[in-house]
């Protein structure tokens, strides 16, 4: 390890290309035996670089601000939040907001090595570019079918699998994806959403397909397939509405009422009715394994402990944004946390829910929605990132008057 240190301190010495790679590849291949295994020294190397480099991607504002995958302090309950955010903005403005879900596939293995080197090379220094050009280059597969193993071949692209630099290099990678003014774009890694708002719905659409056709051009150049036919297109509004679909790479974007963007249902017209009712099937199923050990004579705080542990993280998964849901949608979560409380303390039907959740000490859905806003929203004031900053407001962006009887996230607040 004394050695790795000292090969990569920029501020001591130029180091030659010559001895990079030849540190490098006793690192990597030495036990390099399967694919997708990375031997421990190679994981240690990575760390020092990452250690080195990011502080150069950062003070360079090479990731932009709406990339929140892999990213210190930012979540994907962030990015929905911004999503979220317009699309109430364009309800209470009686606007149009249709939005786009692309699927990019195999993100992490189709980037183009020789592109990644060009983007690298525009800011790092000539010797950490020179250590990940040499991590990059020369790897080779094979496969193994029994005893019986293919010839090797060169790998021109993609990531290596389970390194701690893949992240950070898609990142890099996937930076400089096209922006437009009139649209918003939230991605998280490969997870890209695009929306736009407008009173006119064509204007809407226009720029919307404006920015798809950039998007096109951009990786078609740098070599990213993006499946139009497992994208989806979906319109939030109140209205009805209809208008020619959207297109990428010459094929319609299929048209859909929701969709699922970082684990939370999105409907068109974001009552997370969908959302939930999936959440309910999926805890009616695993209650049903767990039954029997709710039911058991274990003690009260361990089948408390089993429920917060298995059952409650299944559904309290972005509730600081579906939390504002209406009473008739929360309910069925209420129910169902209610009949796993009586469960657990074997309760008669004579004692109140409000009983079994006091005695219990375990929060209703309602008050553990306002808590989880509450403390997610005291974080965003002083974040770096402005676009998560600006999510600290009391209101929802542009301020515009509330003419819905509806709740938003911010409610959770009062």
């Amino acid at each position: 390890m004394i050695r790795i240190s000292q090969v990569i301190r920029s501020n001591d010495s130029i180091i030659s290309a010559v001895s990079v790679i030849s540190v490098l590849h006793h690192i990597l291949f030495l036990s390099l035996d399967l694919i997708g295994l990375l031997p421990t020294l190679a994981k240690i190397f990575e760390k020092i670089i990452l250690k080195r480099i990011r502080p150069i991607i950062k003070s360079q504002n090479i990731i932009p601000h709406s990339q929140f995958g892999f990213r210190t302090n930012h979540s994907t309950i962030q990015q929905i939040h911004r999503l979220t955010d317009q699309i109430a903005t364009s309800f209470e403005k009686k606007e149009f907001c249709p939005g786009v879900f692309l699927d990019f596939a195999q993100a992490f293995d189709r980037v183009w090595h020789i592109g990644l080197l060009y983007k690298l090379k525009l800011f790092l220094p000539a010797p950490y570019y020179l250590l990940i050009r040499s991590y990059l280059c020369n790897r080779s597969f094979a496969v193994r079918q029994g005893n019986s193993f293919s010839s090797y071949f060169s790998i021109q692209a993609g990531v290596p699998q389970g390194s701690d630099l893949a992240p950070d290099l898609f990142n890099i990678y996937t930076s400089d994806i096209p922006k437009v003014a009139n649209t918003t774009i939230a991605t998280y890694a490969d997870d890209t959403a695009i929306l736009a708002s407008n009173t006119d719905l064509t204007l809407a659409s226009s720029a919307l397909q404006n920015h798809l056709d950039l998007i096109n051009s951009w990786a078609t150049q740098w070599r990213i397939k993006i499946n139009p036919e497992k994208s989806y297109n979906v319109i939030f509004s109140l209205r009805k509405n209809d208008f020619p679909p959207l297109q990428l790479q010459g094929v319609d974007i299929p048209k859909t009422s929701q969709v699922k963007y970082l684990g939370l249902i999105l409907d068109k017209r974001l009552t997370w009715g969908p959302h939930l009712k999936s959440k309910r099937k999926t805890l009616n199923n695993r209650l049903h394994l767990l039954r029997p050990i709710l039911k058991s004579k274990m003690s009260i705080h361990t089948k408390s402990v089993l429920y917060k542990s298995l059952l409650r993280p299944i559904w309290a998964y972005g509730m600081q944004i579906w939390g504002c849901a209406k009473p008739s949608q929360i309910r069925s979560i209420q129910a169902f946390q209610s009949i796993s409380l009586r469960l657990i303390a074997s309760a008669p039907w004579y004692i109140t829910n409000k009983a079994l959740h006091k005695d219990l000490k375990i929060d209703t859905v309602d008050q553990l929605a306002q808590n989880y806003y509450a403390k997610f929203h005291v974080k965003l004031r002083h974040h770096p990132n402005p676009l998560i900053s600006h999510l600290s407001s009391h209101t929802l962006p542009d301020n515009p008057p509330r003419r819905l009887k509806r709740r938003w996230c911010r409610d959770l607040l009062n």
